[in-house]
């Protein structure tokens, strides 16, 4: 399924199967990305290191990671939003873990109620899709820290990896402008 919704506030959400086959959505170097093997494989390029991707596998991605698409054999799912859609303040360390089934369960629940909210058309659509790409990043956010063994010194370590990326990226946003 495709689906795109943009926001008057230039916010934009994208629930793609074909992120390898759209150029535009890939020239687009705002979006935080999820990417989730649901069946086959992908071969993905970030920040110049070739990734292999199976089967239950997902991988999170900020906008500060430099991503190619190489090959795509069976099913996947890319979840791609900006942050005039919905602002993650450091959420932007890269994560790929193998799902166990019912993690993938789990998660493949919160995609068939953002599908389905993807064909309501009123204006609660936009604010439903935040709150349920929000539940996917906590999901997927937990799962980290359970495979990690994060503890609150490490994520205190995390907090200011975090920080520097987020000074990183507003500096050279505005040394661009």
């Amino acid at each position: 399924m495709e689906f795109q919704l943009k926001t008057r506030l230039d916010g934009t959400i994208a629930l793609t199967s074909r992120f390898h086959e759209d150029a535009g959505l890939q020239r687009n170097k705002g979006f935080y990305k999820f990417i989730w093997v649901r069946h086959g494989s992908l071969d993905i390029e970030i920040d110049h290191v070739v990734m292999h991707l199976k089967e239950n596998e997902i991988i999170s991605l900020s906008p500060l990671h430099h991503v190619d698409m190489l090959r795509a054999e069976g099913d996947y799912l890319s979840l791609l939003f900006n942050s005039n859609f919905y602002c993650i303040y450091g959420h932007d360390n890269e994560v790929s873990c193998k799902l166990t089934l019912t993690e993938s369960r789990l998660l493949e629940h919160i995609i068939e109620t953002l599908r389905e909210e993807c064909t309501v058309r009123d204006n609660l659509q936009e604010e439903m899709l935040r709150i349920l790409l929000k539940r996917f990043i906590i999901v997927c956010t937990r799962m980290a820290r359970l495979r990690l063994e994060v503890d609150q010194e490490r994520e205190n370590g995390f907090d200011i990896i975090r920080q520097f990326y987020v000074l990183v990226d507003n500096h050279f946003k505005e040394k661009k402008q």
